[in-house]
Formats: structure tokens, C-alpha cells, sequence
């Protein structure tokens, strides 16, 4: 007997009121901008490409809570308590709740790190004035896009591009028992790109949002101009077609990268934007028209039986809930923040004392305990969920949130409300890479993290069942 065929086909989506607005962030040419220990630079001399942020504000037809999701073409905050402070002034300005704000970085490695300003590092005078200019810019990007808001559908699809390569690639040379931060030719990246249409009642396209897992590490030691990487040319490869700003969310990105990187050719990173720009314009186009659903109609007899199917109206989720919840993961037996500075204060090489200054950032950051309580955050905007957190994990945790939960479309984001260190998989803590001696997380913490997401995802209902397991939520902040 034959299986029974699906009646229709549709998209993730989402009806309610969206708003849109972007600001200039570029900062000045001669503020402190090394990202890499490298580097024989430490303050940017030219401009590449603008930097950008831009806010999108979701509301439910019903009104109530506001989600505000923030795109900003920046790397990465030095320390937590450097974003808990821009954070904290950000709700009160704007009378938000932790829960329903997301501040996400594209994490380019060409732009000044997010941080306090430190007077012993050159073009820091400069960085003081600009961390202040990306706080009112923030403010003044939401606060249009809540003043914009039009009634929307956002849409989800699915699709594909071969931008992103394994990194972790075992030493060419014998003699060294170590795996290296690169491109791997046997490795099998995750390719999954997902792509949001934001249209209007009249169906004209006001925004699309890239989510798409590849670390912008094009541009490295040899830059010295500031640039969004990739990032920039894949967005103006996208507007120039729609006539709308797209907007990119960095997905699970810990073991990918472009193939080709660490250089100093700002071509090179405008031709690994374009690769994505154009996958997600195919993307783009092989959506259904925005409120439709293709049902199969019925089958006509010509040389062959022909299965036909139309589009037909259909009914969009106006559902809207933003939750915050937390995993204990353990950290590693680091050496207190004032051992890392006397360490560092006492290292002559300039690329290990840059590790150190990162590694005690970190330790700052954590605290000097044996624990540390990382944030999730969970969206669930219509039949789409939005998972993400502060740290970097390996795209196997997008992966397998997938796998286990096939009946959501999951969007997965690194580096959202903060920036700590790396998740690696538990089995790679016995080898010696990059992500693992990075991160002050202990073995398991990658694992914890998928299970707490699971968790709360496991208490979502499905798109057609209405079930909701609400003891699944407990200790959840929510919007009703």
C-alpha cells in the first residue's frame, strides 16, 4: 500500500506588527580596533565597508510585550559585566524586560572589541566616545523601528550554501600533537541556511534576515581597516534586489569558517558575501507568496497521471512568547584574575600577552568560582523558535535541535546579550585546539546546554497538537 501523501507544504511564519529601522555605527579611523594576537596594529588606519545596526521590533496583533531583536555589525564584548552595564541602561531607557531583548553581534574580527576603555592602549580615547555613540544609536535604531511598525508576515525557508568549512584541522606537522584553527577538506560542515521575508499587507518585501553558521574570520592580521567582513557585502548583495535592509544572525558557528581566510584583501571577504548573498537570494525566490500554503488540488490524467497543486490561502500563528532561562555549566581550575595579570604583566611576547589579557577578561568575566550561570534565551515568533546564548557552541548543537525537534524551525545564534568563550563538544577537552584552551567552560558544558534548551523545547506545542506542558516552564521568565 502506498504511504499517504502530505496535503500541503507552507512555511514557518509569523502575522503580527514588525518595525525596522538601521543606524550608522562606523567608529573612526584611529580607534583601537586589534582583534587578533598577530597583529602588529593596534588602531584601525581606513574604512572598508560600513558598520551597521539595525533594530527589528515584533509586537502581537493582540498588543502586550514587545520583542526587540538588535543586528549590529560588531565582534565581540571583552567582558559579561561590559554588556550587563550596556544592558542594564538599555531596559531602562527603554522600559524592556531582559527576556525580550536580544543584542546580537555579527562577530566580525575587523571592528573595535565592545569594551570599557583601557588608557594604556592607543585610540582608546576614541573608543570611550564611540561606546557611547553605540549606546544612543541603539536607543534612537529601536525607538524608530517601535514608531514604524506595520501590520507583517514573517516567513521561514530553507536552504543551502557551501560558504562555511570545518576549521578544526589535525597539524600538518607529525611532530606536533595539536589540532589547528583552519580549513579542514574532510570535514562535513553544516550547510543549513535559513532565510525570513518580512512583507506587508500588500505583499512587498520590508525586510529578510539571514541565519547562517560561518565565523568572519576573512579579514585577519594584515587588516587594518575596519569592516563588517563578509557580513557587508552579503547584505548589499540582498538589498540591491529586494529594495529592503537584511538583516544577518549568526548562527552555531564554533568549528566554521570560510575556507579561505586570514587575509589582508578586503575583496576577498566581499566575494565570500557575495557566495552567501546570492544563496539566500535562491532562497529567497523559491519561496510561497507570502499567506499561502501549495495544497495539492487534484490529479489529471494526461500521458502520464499529473499530481496538481495551487497555492491557497492560509491561516498565520500570531503566536508570541519570549522566555529566559539558565544552565549551571562547571568552569575549569584557571588561575585567579589577579595571577593572570601578574602573568601577563610579566610576558615579553606580544601575541601570548594578548592571550593573557583575554584569558583574565574571561576570568573577570566568570568570576573566580567553580561555576558559572549562563543565560538562554528562547523566542517563539509563530511557528519559528529563536534559541541562543552569549558563548560560541559547535554547530552540532543546531544539529541536533533539529534532529530531535524536526516539527519547529530552530534558528540558533552565538553570541547574543554577551560574549564569554567557546562550547566545544566533551570529547575534543582530551585534545589540544583552540576552543577548548579558550574557553574557561569545563568538559560537558556543550552537552548541558543542548539539554536545557531540549528541556524547554520539549515543553512547546506543536504547530497542529495545541499541547502545552507548562511544568516544562518552570523558573522561565514569559511574555502571557
Amino acid at each position: 500500500m502506498l504511504s499517504t501523501v502530505p496535503s500541503d507544504f507552507h512555511h514557518a511564519s509569523f502575522h503580527g506588527r514588525i518595525g525596522i529601522a538601521r543606524t550608522d555605527v562606523t567608529p573612526p579611523i584611529g580607534i583601537y580596533s586589534r582583534n587578533w594576537g598577530a597583529a602588529k596594529h593596534d588602531v584601525a588606519d581606513s574604512i572598508h565597508r560600513s558598520l551597521t545596526l539595525t533594530a527589528l521590533t515584533i509586537t502581537s496583533l493582540a498588543g502586550g510585550s514587545t520583542l526587540v531583536l538588535v543586528d549590529a555589525d560588531l565582534g565581540w564584548w571583552k567582558t559579561p559585566q561590559t554588556f550587563q552595564k550596556f544592558q542594564k541602561r538599555l531596559l531602562e531607557t527603554l522600559s524592556l524586560e531582559s527576556a525580550n531583548l536580544i543584542f546580537a553581534l555579527s562577530h566580525t574580527h575587523a571592528g573595535p572589541p565592545l569594551m570599557d576603555a583601557d588608557d594604556s592602549l592607543p585610540g582608546s580615547d576614541l573608543l570611550r566616545k564611540w561606546m557611547e555613540h553605540l549606546f544612543e544609536s541603539t536607543v534612537d535604531a529601536i525607538r524608530q523601528s517601535l514608531e514604524s511598525q506595520f501590520d507583517a508576515t514573517l516567513d521561514w525557508h530553507q536552504g543551502r550554501c557551501g560558504l562555511a568549512t570545518i576549521r578544526d584541522l589535525p597539524d600538518p606537522d607529525p611532530t606536533k600533537n595539536r589540532i589547528v584553527c583552519g580549513y579542514n577538506p574532510d570535514g562535513k560542515p553544516d550547510d543549513t541556511l535559513l532565510v525570513g521575508r518580512v512583507t506587508d499587507a500588500t505583499g512587498r518585501i520590508r525586510a529578510t534576515l539571514v541565519n547562517y553558521a560561518c565565523h568572519p574570520t576573512t579579514l585577519a592580521w594584515d587588516n587594518t581597516a575596519i569592516s563588517p567582513d563578509y557580513v557587508g557585502a552579503m547584505r548589499e548583495t540582498i538589498q540591491q534586489s529586494t529594495d529592503a535592509p537584511a538583516m544577518f544572525l549568526l548562527g552555531a558557528c564554533g568549528d566554521l569558517a570560510p575556507r579561505y581566510q586570514y587575509v589582508g584583501d578586503p575583496e576577498i571577504a566581499d566575494r565570500h558575501g557575495l557566495q552567501l548573498g546570492f544563496a539566500a537570494l535562491a532562497t529567497l525566490h523559491g519561496m510561497e507568496p507570502p499567506g499561502t500554503r501549495l495544497a495539492y488540488a487534484e490529479t489529471v490524467e494526461s500521458g502520464a497521471p499529473l499530481a496538481v497543486w495551487k497555492h491557497e490561502p492560509r491561516e498565520l500563528s500570531q503566536k508570541l512568547r519570549a522566555m529566559q532561562t539558565s544552565v549551571e555549566l562547571p568552569l575549569k581550575n584557571w588561575p585567579s584574575v589577579e595571577e593572570l595579570e601578574q602573568q601577563r604583566l610579566a610576558c615579553t611576547d606580544r601575541a601570548l600577552e594578548e592571550r593573557l589579557r583575554r584569558k583574565r577578561d574571561i576570568r573577570r568575566g566568570v568570576g573566580n568560582g567553580s561555576t558559572y550561570n549562563l543565560a538562554i534565551y528562547v523566542w517563539c515568533i509563530g511557528d519559528a523558535v529563536l534559541v541562543g546564548s552569549c558563548c560560541e557552541p559547535y554547530s552540532i548543537l543546531q544539529q541536533e535541535l533539529r534532529r530531535r525537534f524536526p516539527q519547529h524551525t530552530i534558528l540558533c545564534m552565538n553570541l547574543i546579550n554577551g560574549s564569554i568563550g567557546y562550547l566545544p563538544p566533551e570529547d575534543l577537552y582530551d585534545t589540544e585546539i583552540y576552543p577548548v584552551w579558550q574557553t574557561p567552560f569545563d568538559r560537558g558544558s556543550l552537552e548541558a546546554m543542548t539539554s536545557a534548551i531540549t528541556e524547554v523545547l520539549t515543553g512547546f506545542p506543536t504547530e497542529d497538537s495545541g499541547e502545552h506542558r507548562e511544568d516544562k516552564l518552570a523558573d522561565i521568565t514569559a511574555i502571557p
